[in-house]
């Protein structure tokens, strides 16, 4: 998810309420910085602020939906006025959510705008081998035994099933987990890894997750090392 707030509190909050529930979150601080993001990056949902430096909300979404790009977006502002609302309902936006607002009615709304952005597809269970995720219930299992993961673990699998055969490169696994914005030392990548291997292979004779040298990671059925 891509947030775009200028309050360094209310941006801290949606972060870590977000990341809290398994979400990738990446902030941009204005609406230029969210505006390049957005057009460069996919996401599942844009959480717009409206009174943001450089380029305002009712701007980025116009300019989004003009370059053909359909991100369900959900607006939080302090400004909720009719007009408001309507002008930002008619360039584009999916949703409106004045601000201070309750953390259930913000999932709530959340939630019924992602669902108009994603294929039906992207809910289905991923499988490899005996190793199953429900990126809709938040399960684990191999061999119908079930897995607890921590939420970066989670995303982690999930980044690499969905990409089940492929070598991810370092910085794509990164930037897919933790976000654009987020700094994260190489160490980290390879600590999570080893976690993430520790609960889905150490049990069992066939390994699943596989490190390629130099490049990066990949979960497989066979190793080709």
């Amino acid at each position: 998810m891509l947030i775009v707030e200028d309050e360094s509190q209310m941006a801290a909050l949606l972060r870590k309420t977000l990341e809290n529930e398994n979400h990738t979150v990446t902030v941009a601080r204005d609406g230029a910085e969210g505006l390049a993001i957005a057009e460069l990056h996919d996401f599942d949902v844009l959480v717009l602020d409206i009174m943001l430096p450089k380029l305002d909300g009712f701007e980025l979404v116009r300019r989004l939906r003009q370059h053909g790009r359909t991100v369900p977006i959900l607006m939080l502002t302090a400004r909720d006025t009719v007009s408001d609302i309507v002008k930002g309902l008619d360039l584009g936006a999916d949703d409106y959510l004045a601000k201070p607002f309750a953390l259930d009615e913000f999932f709530a709304r959340l939630r019924t705008a992602a669902r108009r952005g994603v294929a039906p597809a992207s809910a289905t269970q991923l499988r490899v081998a005996d190793l199953l995720l429900d990126p809709a219930t938040r399960e684990v299992t191999r061999a119908g035994q079930r897995i607890q993961l921590s939420a970066t673990e989670f995303r982690l699998l999930e980044f690499l099933m969905r990409r089940a055969g492929r070598v991810a490169v370092r910085a794509a696994i990164v930037e897919g987990v933790w976000g654009l914005d987020r700094e994260v030392e190489e160490n980290n990548l390879d600590a999570f890894m080893r976690l993430l291997r520790n609960k889905v292979d150490r049990e069992y004779e066939h390994k699943l997750i596989h490190t390629i040298r130099g490049v990066g990671y990949t979960v497989r059925t066979r190793s080709r090392e």
